[in-house]
């Protein structure tokens, strides 16, 4: 088959990367590069993330293999301990919060009892009217009010009250009363993937990306303004003819490209939300830190990442980020509460970045991905999926697709 895949980011390179090995594949990039969100830019001689911070591990047998066997080979990657903090009352925690007890009763004891309380007596009945309900239900009040509901409040934009528990999947170590009890008294900590990762020994996570899309006819500076379907072919822009269509678009975006879609599908489209986020880069003191939370309101940024510690060997850079749109100074001049940011480097406000999940949420992604499958027309990754999917979460759905296409 002759197949056009909408979007050169992560999840158009990898299902491309599979497909082309059976089919014409041909990529579709608005922008003069592929690679997505997933990009780094580098600025004074460093690579760094303007959206986010990617790295890569995976629970995924199959991406892994992916990965390190197809793409980049393993020994061109170092391996990461996360190393990830805190700030509460002016302390920092380790990471996951459920597991710092220990550590959070040697400044604020009371606190500590009132969270370990409140954790082994909450009652878990598996029904979340909300996000906020979620958190108060798994950790308790005190932990809930502490830390979950004023940190995803910030990293959201919103209330989690008025959001769905629907991202949570995966994304959180969630300690059961057993493991919590054994964080009181030993070193318990999370199993999750990425308490250990992988980055490119060049620093730089271009090496991957620039791998992936090796061998790929990749057409970029190419904006898809229509699509449609005309005598079993897809026809985008009214010059370039598929059989098959792969869109990694927005998918609050793709109905208004597609003709004659229906009233009730753009309205769905148009109910879905997404944050930007607002990224500047610093020159930092030394850290061994991978990742530093900030759930506090004194400070607008919500999270450092630390990519001068993906780094080998290690350099003093950080991203401070903010959900929303910020100005430069606005920026540094946030940063300046903080005297461990020493100097700006570069600055970024993305376009996309995170998907929301709000109270229209499941209705309107049910309607607008049923009305997709219904023309046959495929969509795939972080925003094409309307999912928050890291990395490799966007790699296995790539390989998933590409295997069912592969066996129809």
């Amino acid at each position: 088959m002759k197949i056009g895949i909408l979007g050169a980011g992560i999840s158009g390179l990898s299902i491309g990367k599979m497909l082309s090995k059976q089919h014409d594949v041909e990529l579709l990039e608005r922008h003069s590069i592929h690679g997505g969100i997933a990009r780094t830019k580098t600025v004074e001689g460093v690579a760094y993330h303007p959206v986010g911070g990617h790295c890569f591990n995976s629970k995924y047998p199959d991406v892994m293999d992916f990965v390190f066997n197809e793409i980049l080979p393993k020994d061109s990657w170092h391996q990461v301990q996360r190393n990830a903090v805190i700030k509460l009352r002016g302390e920092e925690v380790s990471y996951p919060i459920e597991y710092a007890i220990q550590q959070i009763h040697e400044f604020a004891p009371e606190l500590a009892i009132d969270i370990t309380r409140d954790f082994l007596s909450a009652e878990d009945d598996k029904v979340y009217e909300n996000l906020e309900d979620w958190f108060r239900k798994k950790f308790g009040n005190t932990l809930a009010e502490n830390y979950f509901i004023p940190y995803n409040s910030k990293i959201w934009n919103r209330p989690p009250s008025e959001m769905s528990p629907a991202w949570v999947d995966g994304k959180l170590p969630i300690p059961n009363k057993e493991s919590f009890f054994k964080g009181l008294i030993s070193n318990e900590s999370d199993k999750m993937p990425h308490a250990s990762f992988y980055y490119p020994d060049t620093n730089n996570q271009n090496t991957f990306i620039d791998k992936l899309a090796e061998g790929l006819t990749i057409l970029t500076d190419f904006t898809v303004n229509t699509i449609e379907k005309k005598a079993k072919k897809w026809l985008i822009n009214g010059e370039k003819e598929f059989d098959l269509v792969i869109s990694t678009l927005p998918l609050n975006i793709l109905p208004h490209l597609i003709k004659d879609t229906p009233h009730e599908v753009l309205n769905a489209a148009d109910k879905l939300r997404y944050n930007k986020v607002t990224t500047m880069f610093w020159e930092t003191e030394e850290t061994e830190r991978t990742w530093t939370y900030i759930p506090e309101s004194y400070n607008f940024f919500h999270r450092y990442i630390h990519i001068g510690s993906f780094f080998k060997p290690k350099k003093n850079y950080s991203m401070s980020e903010v959900v929303g749109e910020k100005t430069r100074e606005e920026m540094i001049e946030n940063g300046k509460k903080d005297s461990f940011l020493k100097r700006p480097i570069d600055y970024n406000v993305s376009e996309h970045a995170y998907v929301v999940f709000d109270e229209n949420y499941d209705s309107a992604t049910t309607t607008v991905k049923k009305y997709l499958q219904d023309i046959g027309l495929h969509t795939l990754g972080r925003f094409g999926e309307w999912q928050y999917y890291n990395m490799d979460v966007c790699i296995k759905s790539s390989l998933d697709l590409a295997q069912k296409i592969n066996l129809a």
